[in-house]
């Protein structure tokens, strides 16, 4: 399966989860329902910064998908890895 072609370093990690879902249901970004019915992407990107602790971690339902974001940068869409740094 292909990852997210995002770069962590320019990217936020609400666009990166955003990409990993899109990978994880093979749909494009634009038809899935947007990330802030779910979550705060702007909390998720203020948690979550390139020199944040890896020990952070944050689950959450996305419909039928259990998203986990680490703070590696790895992000894992039901158990499987889409995206990491």
């Amino acid at each position: 399966m292909s990852g997210a072609t995002l770069d962590y370093h320019n990217d936020s990690i609400s666009l990166r989860v955003v990409e990993a879902l899109a990978d994880a249901t093979d749909t494009t970004p634009s038809e899935l329902d947007p990330l802030y019915n779910t979550v705060d992407p702007e909390a998720l990107d203020r948690l979550f910064q390139p020199d944040s602790s890896d020990d952070i971690r944050v689950t959450f339902e996305y419909g039928d998908a259990r998203v986990e974001v680490r703070g590696d940068g790895t992000i894992m869409v039901d158990g499987t890895v889409h995206d990491s740094r």
